[in-house]
């Protein structure tokens, strides 16, 4: 049996620019793109704290640093400036899933990586 388990967040970026008029997807700052191991194409879901939308896209790497944009259907979802987390997920057997950290990324509001550390670090005892 196989698990959906959450392997890595980026927490508390922020929205940089937003285009309608691109066909879809999430851009991502390539260094936090690599930090949290997402892949460019690989799913994601993001999750907007100002307004509570919640959606599913894919990721495709930003040139410019700090660059977090939404594009497309997506961009109608958030304004620049928007606060959002970006979860990726994978499949892990059960029996390894129990013991099972993801990694998260910590950015500032340039969504400059303040911190990256395991999710038990993070849950309070």
């Amino acid at each position: 049996q196989m698990r959906i388990m959450l392997k890595s967040k980026i927490h508390g970026a922020r929205v940089t620019r937003v285009n309608i008029d691109y066909e879809g997807s999430i851009t991502i700052d390539k260094k936090l793109m690599e930090e949290a191991d997402i892949l460019p194409y690989e799913q994601v879901q993001v999750l907007n704290v100002n307004n509570g939308a919640r959606f599913t896209t894919y990721a495709i790497e930003g040139k410019a640093s700090g660059e977090i944009g939404l594009n497309g259907a997506a961009a109608r979802l958030a304004v620049k400036g928007d606060t959002i987390m970006v979860l990726s997920y994978c499949y892990v057997k059960d029996d390894e899933a129990h013991n099972f950290i993801p990694k998260l990324v910590y950015v500032d509001a340039q969504n400059a990586i303040i911190e990256i550390k395991r999710a038990t670090e993070a849950m309070p005892l």
